[in-house]
C-alpha cells in the first residue's frame, strides 16, 4: 500500500473543538451536545427475492426495528455474483428510487453479494449512484461525501446522499445475532473503551497518525487508550476498536459491548468472496456491531477510512451506528459499510421509543 498521507485541517479542527473547558466557566464540551439520531421511519430495507437469505434477513429486521412495511423494497437479480456492471446496478437503483417514499434518508442492504458496482462499493453506490469520480486507477484520491463531518440529520434532504449499510451474514442466524445485538444497544449508555493501535504495519498504520492525538482530546470524558502494539486480548470493555493489519489476532480473547464498532485498516477487507486478508465481517462474529472495509485497492489514504475521534464524536452524542460511520469517512466510494444501522446506544429517550 502506499505510505501517501493526507492531513485535512477539518479533522483537527473537530478534534480541537473538543477539548473541554475549565470547571469554573461552566462549559459544555460539544461531546454532550445530544445529536439526534435516525428513526425506523427514515430507514428502507432493501431485498433480493432471487436471495432466500435475503428475504429472510429483511423480514427479521422490519419486524423488529417495526420499519413501516411500504419501506421494504423488493429486487431481484442473481445473488451469486460479487460484482454487479453498472448497467445491471443502474437499472436495480432506478427500481429503488422508484419506490422509495421522500422521507427516506438512509439504506440498508439484506446480502453481503454482491458487494461491489465495478470500482465502487455497493454501499455507496446505493447512496448516492454509481460514479466513477469514487474510483481510482492507482494511488489517487476520490470524491469525497458532504456528509463527512455533517451536522445534519437528514442526509438525503440536506446533500441528495442516502447512506447505506449491508446487514447480513453467511447464515441467519448470524445475521440475527447482528440485529438483536444492535436492538440490544438502544439508549444503554454503556462505559466501555475505546483501543485506537499503531501496530508494527506501518503502511496499514497511516491514520495512527492521528490517534495520540485522538486519546488526549477525549481523555477528559472517555477512556481512549493508544497503543503501540499488534492487538490487544482478554479486555472486557470494547466499545470502539481501530487497528491496521492485513489479520487481527485474538478477536474472540475481547468482549465487545453491545453497539461496538471495530475495523482494522487494510487493502481487502470488505472483499466478501473471499481474499488472504481478514474480512470484517470477523468483527462481527466476534460481537461487534458494525464495521467497514475496503473492496478493492484503495492506498492507504486516511481519508478513505474511519476517523475514530469524528466516528466517536457522534455516536457518543447518540447518533445511529450508521449516521456515525457515514460521517467519518471522508471518500468512502471504495468502502463498505457493514451492520445494524439503528444501533443508538449513547441516544437518549424523547418522544418516540419505539425504534
Amino acid at each position: 500500500m502506499s505510505l501517501t498521507l493526507k492531513i485535512t485541517s477539518s479533522i483537527f479542527g473537530l478534534l480541537l473543538s473538543l477539548s473541554i473547558a475549565s470547571a469554573q466557566t461552566l462549559a459544555i464540551s460539544p461531546l454532550f451536545k445530544p445529536a439526534s439520531a435516525l428513526s425506523a421511519e427514515e430507514l428502507a430495507i432493501i431485498v433480493n427475492d432471487e436471495d432466500k437469505l435475503s428475504q429472510q434477513i429483511g423480514a427479521y429486521y422490519q419486524e423488529k426495528r417495526h420499519i413501516p412495511i411500504e419501506q421494504v423494497i423488493h429486487i431481484r437479480f442473481s445473488p451469486y455474483q460479487a460484482i454487479l456492471s453498472k448497467h445491471e446496478f443502474d437499472k436495480l437503483k432506478q427500481q429503488v428510487d422508484a419506490q422509495l417514499p421522500e422521507r427516506v434518508q438512509a439504506l440498508v442492504l439484506t446480502w453481503l453479494q454482491p458487494f461491489r458496482v465495478e470500482c465502487m462499493s455497493i454501499t455507496t453506490a446505493f447512496a448516492v449512484g454509481f460514479d466513477p469520480a469514487f474510483c481510482a486507477d492507482g494511488c489517487k484520491q476520490t470524491r469525497r461525501d458532504p456528509y463527512y463531518l455533517s451536522e445534519t440529520d437528514k442526509p438525503f434532504k440536506t446533500h441528495g446522499w442516502r447512506p447505506t449499510i449491508a446487514l447480513a451474514g453467511k447464515d441467519f442466524s448470524e445475521a440475527q445475532k447482528i440485529i438483536d445485538t444492535g436492538i440490544a444497544a438502544d439508549y444503554t449508555h454503556p462505559q466501555g473503551s475505546a483501543y485506537l493501535l499503531k501496530t508494527s504495519d506501518v503502511a496499514r498504520s497511516s491514520r495512527a497518525e492521528f490517534f495520540a492525538l485522538i486519546a488526549e482530546k477525549f481523555s477528559n470524558f472517555w477512556p481512549v487508550h493508544y497503543l503501540e502494539q499488534d492487538y490487544i486480548a482478554g479486555r472486557n470493555d470494547v466499545m470502539f476498536y481501530f487497528t491496521g493489519l492485513t489479520h487481527v489476532p485474538h478477536l474472540n480473547e475481547n468482549h465487545y459491548l453491545p453497539g461496538a464498532v471495530a475495523d482494522h485498516l487494510t487493502s481487502s477487507g470488505g472483499v466478501m468472496s473471499g481474499n488472504d486478508q481478514m474480512n470484517i465481517m470477523e468483527w462481527l462474529r466476534a460481537g461487534a456491531t458494525g464495521s467497514y472495509g475496503a473492496v478493492i485497492e484503495p492506498c492507504n489514504f486516511p481519508a478513505k477510512f474511519p476517523d475514530p475521534g469524528v466516528l466517536m464524536y457522534f455516536y457518543l452524542r447518540g447518533s445511529t451506528l450508521i449516521e456515525a460511520y457515514w460521517k467519518s469517512v471522508a471518500e468512502p466510494g471504495q468502502g463498505i459499510f457493514v451492520g445494524e444501522p439503528l444501533a443508538k446506544p449513547f441516544a437518549y429517550r424523547l418522544h418516540n421509543t419505539a425504534n
